[in-house]
This record gives C-alpha cells, sequence and structure tokens, in this order.
C-alpha cells in the first residue's frame, strides 16, 4: 500500500469511528421505541440513500456484477446478518441504559480484530500484541469469574461487528455496491415488519413532521459511518485499522458515565482497566512498528 492510499485509510477511519461515537445521541432520540422497530427504519431508510448514493456515483454496474456472483451474494448475506445483529444489540443497549457495555463490547473489538487477522489473514502477532490480546482477556475473565457478570452485550458486538468486518475485507466488492447488496437483503424482513407488527411511532401518516425527519435521517446516520469504515478496511491492514476505534468506545464510555449517568461499579472498572491497559500496549506496538516500517522505506 502506498502513502496516498494509507492517508486515505485512515482519514475514513478516523470519520467512520466519530460518527459512531455520537451516534447514541440519536438513538436516544427515539428511545420510546422498541429497538427492533428503529432497526427497520435503519435498514430501510438506508436502502434509500445507498439507492441515490449509487446512481449518482455511476456505480450501478459494480452493484449488478456482484449480484451476479452467487459466492459473494453468499458471503454479503451473512455479513448483512450480523450487521443487522449489531445495529440490533447495540440500539438496545444504548435505549436500555448499557451504554457502558457497549463501549466495552467496541473497546475489546480492536483486540478481536487482531486475533481474527491471525487466524484468517495470516498477519503475524508480534510479542507485545499477543500480551495485549492476553490482559483484555484476562480483564472479560475476571468480571465473568470473580463477580459472575458475562458481558454479552459487549461480547456480541466485539465478535458480530469483528467478523463483519473481516468478510467485508475479504469479499471483492467495493464498499458502497456491497454495503447496498448486503442491506438489500434486509430489506424483505425489514418491510414485513415494518406492514404487520409495528407500534404507531412508525406510522408516517399521523406522526409530527419532527418525529418523520428523525426516522428518516436513520439512513444517514447509519449510511455514512458504515461507507467511511467499510472504505478504511480495504486500505489498511486489518488488525492497523482496529487501532482507530479507541476513537468511538471513548466518546461512548465519557457519555455514559459523565452525561446519561450509568453506573460504573468495581467490576467494570476492573474490566475497563485490563482493557485500557491492553489497547496502550498495542497502540505502543503499533506505532513502534509504523516507525520501523517508515525508517525502512525512507532508507530504501
Amino acid at each position: 500500500m502506498n502513502d496516498k492510499t494509507i492517508k486515505s485509510g485512515v482519514i475514513f477511519a478516523l470519520a467512520a469511528y466519530g460518527m459512531w461515537g455520537f451516534a447514541p445521541l440519536y438513538f436516544k432520540l427515539l428511545q420510546a421505541m422498541p429497538a427492533q422497530e428503529i432497526l427497520v427504519h435503519r435498514i430501510i431508510w438506508s436502502v434509500l440513500v445507498l439507492c441515490v448514493l449509487v446512481l449518482v456515483s455511476g456505480k450501478l454496474r459494480q452493484v449488478r456484477a456482484a449480484a451476479t456472483n452467487l459466492k459473494v451474494m453468499a458471503i454479503l448475506l451473512v455479513s448483512g446478518l450480523l450487521l443487522a445483529a449489531n445495529w440490533l444489540i447495540f440500539i438496545w443497549a444504548i435505549n436500555n441504559e448499557h451504554l457502558l457495555e457497549g463501549s466495552l463490547g467496541y473497546y475489546i473489538n480492536p483486540l478481536f480484530n487482531v486475533f481474527l487477522g491471525r487466524l484468517f489473514l495470516q498477519e503475524r502477532l508480534r510479542p507485545l500484541q499477543k500480551a495485549a490480546v492476553a490482559l483484555a482477556f484476562t480483564g472479560v475473565a475476571l468480571l465473568i469469574i470473580s463477580f459472575g457478570q458475562v458481558p454479552w452485550i459487549a461480547l456480541s458486538l466485539a465478535v458480530s461487528f469483528g467478523i463483519y468486518g473481516l468478510l467485508r475485507k475479504k469479499v471483492a466488492v467495493d464498499s458502497l455496491p456491497g454495503l447496498l447488496l448486503e442491506t438489500m437483503m434486509m430489506l424483505p424482513f425489514a418491510l414485513v415488519y415494518w406492514v404487520g407488527f409495528s407500534s404507531e411511532m412508525s406510522n408516517l401518516s399521523t406522526n409530527s413532521l419532527s418525529l418523520n425527519i428523525t426516522l428518516v435521517c436513520a439512513g444517514i446516520v447509519t449510511t455514512a459511518p458504515l461507507l467511511c469504515f467499510t472504505a478504511a478496511a480495504r486500505r489498511l491492514r486489518y488488525s492497523t485499522l482496529g487501532f482507530f476505534q479507541y476513537l468511538g468506545p471513548s466518546i461512548m464510555f465519557i457519555m455514559a458515565v459523565w452525561w446519561f449517568n450509568e453506573p460504573l461499579d468495581q467490576a467494570k472498572i476492573i474490566t475497563f482497566i485490563f482493557v485500557w491497559l491492553a489497547l496502550a500496549l498495542f497502540s505502543f506496538d503499533s506505532y513502534r512498528a509504523y516507525r520501523s516500517t517508515r525508517a525502512k522505506t525512507v532508507l530504501n
């Protein structure tokens, strides 16, 4: 990868994780709605936004090419299901006062990315990376064994999004066409739920204008960071991409504790400390490796 590609990947990564960090403020506006209903609106309005973007960017031919490839469509179906599951868990966590555990999940995700990179992409783990993964594992294990708390929200978010990112990196489809196809495959389920099972709040004909605008904005809130993420994933090493995710959960952590006043008990503090130490170690190692690579490039 050349410097221009890496720099653009960094910009996309910062934009994606910054938007994700502040996303809970949007979902709090829809707190009276069931999580699955908010997910339905995310899917429906995202499809409309993505269709416009595909037409404007002239990538309809790429969509058609991917749609005729059964292997690609099968991978996108799995990635779409993982993405929908991740969205649902995240929305439920925010609107049920579990944003703190949600932030823990996205802190763990970069280290899970390192593990996936080693397992499936043959990316070698350096000693400090191994130590960082071990620290994070220890923090979660202590929470489960010593305090009897299984952080299922955090683990579900980390695993679902980690595997989603891995699949999107492996499939040979550009970010925008791929996101449109995987979201479109979720559309029939969303429409069935909207027509047959949704509450009165989803009736656009009786809602206030402000509520309807808020619902439609789900397409923009959903699409913008995902497009940036998939663009970054194709430009950066997968383990390196995880480094930038610290921005999102840091914003969430601050909001959960100081804005939404979620309780930060001893068990969670201990787990967060282990995970933060792991991320500090991983960051130091990544920076050192980057400096070494740059020095070799300059010499050559």
